[in-house]
């Protein structure tokens, strides 16, 4: 593989997250002293992911303000409320035209390192011809998911709030591979405060 670039879906509402006593749009909301998606942003950052692309969309100016000084790219997706499959095409399209894969990062999951994000895409050099690398833990898939190239037709295709889960799920069990995750950051998204709250205490802060 020539490169893996990470994109990073920034641009919901989080009407879940707000219903729940959120007051900011989700993505700014402060985890360990920065804003979510800064958090999530410096990890790309820090992996081998080349380049880094962030989906905006909701509050799209105050979410490209909160990742000054960062090396990441910023795409506005004015089309955010018809959901996710919006801001997956987004990123795809932003993707440089020689690009072997992407890593999908959810803005919400701030407790993905580095060290996963490298071992996925080491998992997927590993293996050129697979479609895609999934982390798991106790025989349950999280995120991020890492799309190799050749899926991104089929994401162009999306539509509403559909990710690619139901490409992994529709794709033939050997195009799709698996990793042991070293714990359950793969499936701690914050969906509203108090799992904010909960994912921080986990880690001791």
């Amino acid at each position: 593989m020539s490169g893996v670039a990470a994109i990073i879906l920034a641009a919901g509402a989080g009407e879940r997250f707000a219903a729940a006593g959120g007051q900011t749009a989700k993505a700014l909301a402060p985890f360990e002293g920065m804003p979510m998606v800064r958090r999530v942003a410096e990890t790309a950052v820090a992996s081998r992911a080349r380049p880094i692309i962030v989906v905006t969309g909701f509050q799209a100016d105050a979410v490209g303000g909160s990742l000054t000084g960062l090396p990441v790219r910023l795409v506005d997706n004015a089309q955010f409320r018809d959901g996710i499959s919006t801001s997956l095409r987004a990123g795809v399209e932003a993707l440089p035209s020689d690009a072997d894969g992407a890593l999908v990062l959810l803005a919400d999951m701030p407790a993905i390192d580095v060290a996963l994000l490298d071992a996925m895409i080491a998992r997927a050099e590993s293996a050129p011809a697979a479609l895609a690398v999934v982390p798991e833990r106790g025989g349950r898939r999280g995120n991020p998911a890492l799309l190799k190239r050749t899926l991104f037709p089929a994401v162009r295709e999306l539509t509403g709030d559909e990710g690619a889960g139901r490409l992994l799920r529709a794709a033939s069990p050997g195009d799709v591979l698996t990793m042991e995750a070293a714990s359950d950051a793969i499936f701690q998204d914050a969906d509203t405060p108090k799992d904010l709250t909960h994912i921080e205490r986990s880690r001791g802060g």
